[in-house]
């Protein structure tokens, strides 16, 4: 059976005006990463990233999906049970699109989690002040539920299922510089790569200078510009035998 995987990074809420995960100058949002966005800085310094993740919340209430994020909501409602899509983004633009199984590689910035029994739970874009409480076990060791530097990142079990079980691999606002997507391309025979620049192969002695060799099909385009061309790509390989 034909199957699809989507793996989705910034580019695709950046048009929504959610800033990227990280600028050229290694600041998110005017903050050293490192500082907000690795278990050094949770240890060093908890009150400075829950206020971090506070603001995060606070600009996310206000952004709204883009038609990229609903034309994939309508893929996954299509094509029911036939759609894995992990995604690298912290946002839930997805979901309130209609999407109902994106799988989030990097947590979710509307739910916290409980250091001491891995249970999460929504929050919403409410403010936290850091003492709130498991409503399952009780415990106060209460957390944002975004994998920081130092982390394992438990769901990227996901991509390695996805390769095994999918036909057809699009990427999308994604860059590769976190995920490195030309394995992946390399293990499919269909692929689409979505992006409105040509991004550089990681290593000097790849045999290509740029990622979208690796693709069958390359769409030089913003996110919501390529949906048209994407879902037909899509259609006739899910149509043919």
């Amino acid at each position: 059976m034909k199957r699809i995987m989507i793996l989705s990074g910034a580019g695709l809420s950046a048009e929504s005006g959610i800033r990227t995960f990280r600028d050229h100058d290694g600041l998110w949002e005017n903050h050293d990463v490192m500082k907000v966005c690795s278990t050094q800085g949770w240890i060093e310094d908890h009150h400075l990233v829950t206020r971090f993740y506070n603001d995060r919340r606070r600009d996310l209430e206000f952004k709204e999906p883009n038609h990229a994020h609903k034309v994939l909501a309508q893929v996954e409602h299509d094509y029911r049970g036939r759609v894995m899509h992990p995604t690298q983004n912290i946002d839930d633009l997805m979901e309130r699109a209609g999407a109902k199984d994106v799988i989030h590689l990097h947590g979710t910035l509307t739910d916290l989690r409980c250091e001491a029994c891995t249970e999460t739970f929504a929050v919403g874009y409410a403010p936290q002040d850091g003492n709130e409480q498991c409503p399952n076990c009780g415990n106060k060791r209460v957390r944002h539920n975004v994998v920081m530097f130092g982390e394992a990142a438990p769901e990227y079990s996901h991509i390695q299922e996805a390769i095994r079980h999918c036909t057809l691999f699009i990427a999308i606002g994604t860059s590769g510089t976190v995920i490195d997507i030309v394995p992946i391309a390399k293990a499919f025979k269909h692929s689409i790569l979505i992006d409105p620049k040509r991004q550089e192969t990681a290593s000097k002695f790849d045999p290509h200078s740029y990622i979208d060799e690796y693709f069958g099909h390359f769409i030089q385009k913003k996110a919501s510009e390529a949906m048209d061309e994407m879902t037909e790509i899509i259609k006739d390989h899910m149509d043919s035998r």
